[in-house]
């Protein structure tokens, strides 16, 4: 029971701190989780254990936990690891036609394709999150969707820093419906040669406004 109600306190403040509803540097009240989650202590400490393995939080002795700085200059080397391993994963979903995910990755196809500008931008990177996560479950190989959920939690929390700066939100998200549909075809080489543009382009637009 500990298991289930750890995960869904992680996701709930993995969410929050990728989205900035918990603002970097800000202390992680236990004490008002507990009650809000309605979960004990133990299932909350579990999943700030794992936030920190994800860098999202950082713990100091008596002092307490808190949300992590968001480092701008990590940009660099996110980018790194996610040019190789998004194009792979990418790939990988394509091989497999959408694999397990394919019934979700039809559905947000459709649901990308109604998007337009008027979405409020948290909405349209939420999407975004989605997207990814749907590819990387696809890809059917639980390390590099572990490892590439991980980079693409800190890409989103460098973006959110400079949301207000980028000029178009709607265009990077439209990036993904040939990318999507690339993966349903089964059309490997589509699908990685979009995955690794849509990467770089993110990296360029952020870049830009910095």
């Amino acid at each position: 029971m500990n298991e289930s109600l750890s995960d869904r306190a992680y996701q709930i403040l993995r969410d929050r701190l990728i989205m900035m509803d918990i603002a970097p540097g800000e202390p992680i009240n236990e004490a008002a989780l507990v009650q809000e989650l309605n979960i004990g202590r133990t299932p909350l400490r579990e999943a700030l254990k794992r936030l920190e393995v994800d860098h999202l939080v950082h713990s100091y002795p008596r002092r307490g936990t808190f949300a992590s700085r968001v480092d701008i200059t990590e940009l660099a080397a996110i980018t790194e690891v996610r040019i190789a391993l998004e194009p792979l994963a990418a790939e990988r979903a394509a091989c497999l036609h959408g694999g397990t995910a394919r019934a979700g990755i039809e559905k947000t196809l459709l649901a990308v394709s109604q998007l337009s500008g008027a979405d409020q931008r948290r909405t349209l990177m939420e999407n975004d999150l989605e997207v990814h996560r749907l590819i990387y479950q696809a890809a059917g190989n639980h390390h590099l969707e572990e490892t590439l959920v991980r980079l693409d939690n800190l890409a989103t929390r460098i973006w959110c820093m400079t949301l207000e700066r980028l000029p178009s939100v709607q265009e990077h998200i439209s990036e993904h419906i040939a990318l999507l549909q690339a993966i349903l075809d089964g059309d490997t080489s589509q699908a990685q040669s979009l995955a690794l543009e849509h990467i770089v382009h993110f990296e360029k637009s952020v870049r830009a406004v910095l």
